[in-house]
């Protein structure tokens, strides 16, 4: 063991040197290297905040592509417009942008420097130090008082506890908000300052509940002491100390090797549905642009190899272009006519869609209905890229602890020998207590006090210590438990509603205050810890009289079999109607044990708990021996309140076509409780289970079980399941399944195996209504996240928790959601959304979803469109003026068209617009399914925007020429020029798609009334303006009273208004004749209901 080098250069072990002193005969101490303390979330630092934000926004198509023209423009002389053009929005969006992302990581900066920055005190040379928490490293002894948080990983060396152990929350780590109890490495030494050894112990990994190692102490000239170190022993970073004055440990894993930092996934860059779709339609008109570019240099090459139309006699060529490389030439000539179309790919696009959704993010916070007045605060948008995509939802993965439910555990009823006894609050009654069903005789008396003490005894609730001196019963309500699950805690208030008070336990004397006010006094000899395989726990105790007794409660199903069955069928009905109402069940049990038995009992237990190897199974088998025989006296049956409305909610989100996926750290009974509570299962559903518990029904290897279990679901659920008709299924299903048997299909022996269980698993949990995965690992449920993300058809996932151990989840899925629950805000600071309830999420997704899903669609097709009826008036001029790259429109216009004229109202419709008012959407979640799947946004649209842009831009082209065949178009003859002909087509076109967008909105404010009429007297006001003043800086004024000429036309007047008439009509003609269907009718129909029976209620 002293060749500590080598062993330090294994990879699956670690050697810690306890404060930093060398072990004995080892002169040559070299300190082993470990990463620091500190935690990094954040994406960026000062020095690569430039080039890594340009890197990742020049990754996007778009700004790629006004890079290249940009620097083509600027490089190539002969270019017919200004590299200012398609410069200037592109500067204007990477600035943007680059702000944006940077002050979001600033925010991540600021709440790692708070963590990094938290002042510990660490114990050197017997003297106590304050220092940073970034400072600490491995194998320092750190102080932690009541509570703070731990800073880093650490092993239990002191406590100031007389029994040698701490208690702590782990609601940050893994969502549970009780009380856990730690204890000191055995052995250690009272004084630190002299304590000698050295901890080896595995390398980090993620497993929050596994932890092997042993730990050396070295006394002076003696063999070394080893004792072994588990879980039990090791306080984990971002757990908080109770009800303990204060605890030494040392650290054993630091910073990002911490187990909290190793179940944190880095934050990617999340991106939407409709970002993937734009990009797909980029490209579409990157092709319409380059074979544009290609025609018009074809064709001018045909056109000019004619005899003559090369060099006119008006028109020589000079020296240094004859002298010019023909291919060259064509090459120019092909960049050019590129940067005279190029905008048909709208730059500007960017800007709206990253305001729209920046803008559009504040309706969010500032929505009244998300403000909870409990904790005063409302909606937190972290992330305004994913709007939209809060319409697109397929499958919801939910916590269950403190996100379905308040994790705030009520007694409701108890039930003693088959008779039910409920709580009211009402002090005439006999002890509190209200018979339903039979009565009260001396016997019965007897049997009720017996189940109470067992309430009162059978638990590990430690009461609050409390730091003044109170007298002996301070009043009920104020009483502080101390629990390792919120279960126990409502079992002893309800016991104590009915007479009987656990006072505390004092070294090993539990006490306990009866319905007489006289203390009872039990010697607490042995605890039989709850596990999940036993689900259940005893306590071995002696009464004053000398009786040992040993009093057991746990799960129907566990204690059933080892109680006379004569007993059980008089429980058994309470039991089952209180789990279908939702309730959590614990069934009490209870022995007398004779001295012979206890001596046995005793002799085994001691001697298991010593063992090394094995001890679980050893005492495992002491439990199963000890816990026969029983006597049932009843049943106890505690509420885990639901959130407000969380079974509206869940009903709301599986009618919008939602899957809903329950992911929990918890029982499978409680879990599966709360899932019938929340009418995710519905008591038709047919529960599917794959459990280590079904896995070891059959007595066969494990491996073959799974296989055999997932073939029968699967033939049950997805073979012989009917065809499902119009959404509604003959046959629910609900799949259960822990995250050992997870962790089994996932990561199985063979390989090939491995994908066929994933598939089999999948395709399983697909047909089901709902699934729920009890036990699981926060790295477990980020897994199924990413299974589901990555599965056929690439659905999109949403999270939503409230702990900690949420936060993978919420990273790893398309969408997260935090909650501002009790369990600390780990989860807000790493989700996209965070919303004060559950509730809430119904109206996230209904309501706000789908309105900007349905106007950031609109805003990509008009955006395409309105630059396709822009550009195709331009390509078609080529053809008329000999391809000289000639521009129709003058170069304000060019800049102007997007950035000024057109580019307000659709910023307006894309945050105002409700083609379908809020109230309805919600009322009818099926709404929801309609532009499920990207409807919008699929080819079928984008083809009818792309042809009706097509169309438009004819119309405006040959509209306009057809005026022209008679030039003389004012009354003097005079003749219209070139700029003319431009500046009626640009007059049609910006009245022809500001109409348009007018004739789609249906939701009017009075911001659209001012953008859109502001925006046409705008480009009348700025036209007049431009042409008639003469401008100083302009080399060559196109424009000059070009407009005002053009008004002066009568014919010019009619032109345009028929035009715009001509182009709208189908749309309008559409509008009229159209029967109404899909939910704007259902909106009426809606109407017309609630209007006959408001109606019928009348009369």
């Amino acid at each position: 063991f002293f060749m500590l080098g080598g062993d330090e250069r294994r990879v699956d072990s670690r050697t810690i040197f306890v404060g930093h002193r060398s072990g004995p005969n080892n002169e040559a101490f070299i300190p082993p290297k470990f990463c620091d303390n500190r935690i990094v979330s954040s994406k960026y630092t000062v020095w690569n905040f430039l080039p890594k934000n340009l890197f990742e926004q020049f990754r996007r198509i778009a700004n790629f592509y006004f890079l290249i023209i940009f620097l083509v423009q600027v490089m190539t002389v002969d270019t017919p417009t200004s590299p200012v053009t398609s410069g200037l929005p592109l500067f204007f969006v990477i600035t943007v942008t680059a702000i944006k992302q940077g002050y979001e990581d600033w925010l991540r900066h600021k709440a790692d420097s708070e963590v990094n920055k938290y002042p510990v005190t660490v114990l050197e040379d017997g003297r106590r130090i304050r220092k940073e928490s970034e400072k600490i490293k491995v194998g320092d002894v750190v102080e932690v008082e009541e509570d703070e948080t731990f800073p880093c990983d650490l092993i239990l060396l002191q406590s100031s506890r007389d029994d040698g152990t701490c208690f702590v929350t782990t609601a940050s780590l893994d969502g549970e908000s009780n009380h856990k109890t730690h204890y000191t490495v055995p052995d250690a030494e009272k004084d630190l300052e002299t304590l000698n050894a050295t901890i080896e112990c595995e390398q980090p990994q993620p497993d929050l509940y596994k932890f092997v190692g042993r730990m050396h102490i070295y006394r002076n000239n003696q063999e070394p002491t080893v004792r072994s170190v588990g879980p039990e022993n090791l306080l984990l970073k971002g757990a908080t100390l109770k009800n303990t004055q204060k605890i030494s440990g040392v650290a054993v894993y630091t910073g990002m090797e911490t187990k909290m930092a190793l179940n944190y996934q880095g934050k990617s860059q999340k991106r939407s549905a409709v970002e993937k779709s734009i990009n797909a339609f980029l490209l579409v008109y990157l092709c319409i642009l380059v074979s544009k570019a290609l025609v018009c240099t074809t064709l001018k090459y045909v056109w000019q190899s004619k005899p003559g139309q090369d060099e006119p006699w008006y028109n020589e060529k000079t020296q240094r272009e004859k002298d010019t490389n023909q291919y060259l030439k064509m090459f120019t000539d092909f960049l050019s006519f590129m940067v005279l179309f190029n905008f048909i790919i709208p730059v500007s696009m960017y800007v709206t869609v990253e305001m729209q959704k920046f803008l559009g993010s504040l309706f969010i916070t500032w929505d009244k209905d998300f403000f909870d007045p409990e904790i005063k605060e409302g909606a937190l948008v972290n992330t305004s890229d994913l709007n939209e995509e809060l319409g697109q939802v397929e499958y919801v993965f939910t916590d269950k602890t403190g996100t379905l439910t308040q994790n705030n555990m009520e007694f409701i009823e108890c039930c003693i020998d088959g008779i039910q006894y409920s709580y009211h609050d009402n002090s005439s009654e006999v002890d509190g207590f209200c018979v339903t069903d039979g009565p009260v005789s001396k016997l019965q008396q007897r049997r009720e006090e017996l189940f109470l003490r067992a309430l009162c005894l059978c638990h590990t609730v430690q009461v609050k210590e409390s730091t003044e001196q109170e007298v002996l019963q301070p009043p009920q309500e104020q009483r502080g438990f101390i629990a390792s699950s919120p279960d126990e805690v409502a079992l002893v208030k309800g016991a104590m509603r009915y007479g009987f008070t656990f006072l505390g336990l004092e070294s090993k004397t539990m006490k306990i205050l009866n319905s007489n006010n006289d203390i009872e006094m039990y010697e607490l000899l042995h605890v039989l810890n709850f596990d999940p395989v036993r689900r259940r726990m005893s306590v071995i105790v002696r009464s004053r009289s000398g009786e040992t007794l040993l009093f057991c409660k746990g799960a129907d199903s566990s204690i059933f079999p080892r109680v006379r069955q004569e007993e059980v069928e008089r429980i058994r009905m309470h039991v089952e109607r209180n789990a279908t109402e939702g309730y959590r069940t614990l069934c009490v049990a209870y022995k007398y044990l004779s001295a012979d038995e206890y001596a046995q009992a005793d002799a085994g237990l001691r001697e298991a708990r010593l063992a090394l190897q094995d001890r679980d199974e050893k005492l495992m088998a002491v439990y199963n021996q000890v816990e026969t025989d029983m006597s049932l006296i009843g049943a106890t049956a505690v509420e885990d309140r639901l959130q407000e409305q969380a079974a509206e909610t869940m009903e709301a989100l599986q009618g919008a076509g939602m899957k809903v996926w329950v992911l929990t750290g918890d029982k499978m009974e409680t879990a599966k409780s709360t899932c019938y509570a929340c009418r995710l299962f519905q008591r038709n559903t047919e529960l599917l289970e794959l459990t280590v518990r079904t896995l070891e029904d059959g007595g066969r290897r494990r491996e073959e079980r799974l296989h055999e279990l997932l073939i029968e679901y699967h033939k049950k659920a997805v073979q012989d399941a009917p065809p499902v008709r119009a959404g509604v299924t003959s046959q629910d299903y609900g799949f259960i399944i822990d995250g050992a048997t997870l962790s089994m299909v996932l990561n199985s022996a063979s390989d090939s195996n491995s994908s066929l269980y994933k598939n089999l698993f999948l395709q399983i949990c697909q047909n089901c209504t709902a699934v729920l995965c009890c036990r699981m690992a926060p790295l477990q449920k980020a897994q199924i996240v990413k299974m589901v993300k990555n599965s056929k058809g690439s659905p999109i996932t949403l999270s939503i928790g409230d702990g900690a151990n949420d936060v993978s989840m919420i990273l790893e899925a398309h969408v997260g959601i935090g909650i501002k629950g009790k369990e600390g805000r780990q989860a807000v600071r790493n989700s996209d959304y965070a919303i004060p309830k559950l509730k809430h999420l119904k109206k996230l997704l209904l309501a706000h979803g789908h309105l900007y899903y349905v106007r950031i669609a609109h805003l990509v097709q008009y955006f395409f469109y309105k630059n396709l009826c822009f550009i195709l008036p331009q390509f078609l001029y080529q053809f008329f003026c000999g391809y000289s790259q000639q521009p129709l429109y003058d170069a304000a216009y060019l800049t102007m068209y997007n950035i000024c004229f057109t580019s307000m109202p659709i910023l307006a419709y894309s945050l105002l617009e409700q083609h379908i008012c809020i109230g309805a959407l919600l009322d009818n979640a099926t709404l929801y399914r309609q532009i499920a799947k990207n409807a919008m946004l699929r080819w079928g649209p984008f083809i009818y925007w792309t042809l009706l842009g097509t169309f438009h831009g004819l119309v405006f082209f040959f509209g306009v020429r057809f005026l022209f065949s008679n030039p003389a178009l004012q009354d003097n003859g005079q003749v219209f020029g070139n700029w003319s002909y431009g500046t009626i087509v640009f007059t049609v076109l910006v009245f022809t798609v500001t109409l348009k967008l007018a004739l789609d909105t249906r939701h009017w404010t009075w911001i659209n009334h001012f953008v859109i009429w502001g925006s046409l007297a705008f480009y009348v006001f700025f036209s007049f303006f431009w042409g008639g003043i003469i401008w100083p800086f302009l080399r060559q004024q196109r424009l000059y009273f070009v407009f005002a000429n053009m008004l002066s036309s009568v014919s010019a007047w009619l032109v345009i208004i028929l035009l715009i008439l001509l182009s709208l009509l189908p749309e309008i003609l559409f509008g009229v004749f159209r029967k109404p269907r899909g939910p704007h009718s259902r909106q009426v129909k809606l109407k017309q209901t609630h209007t006959h029976t408001h109606i019928f209620t009348l009369l």
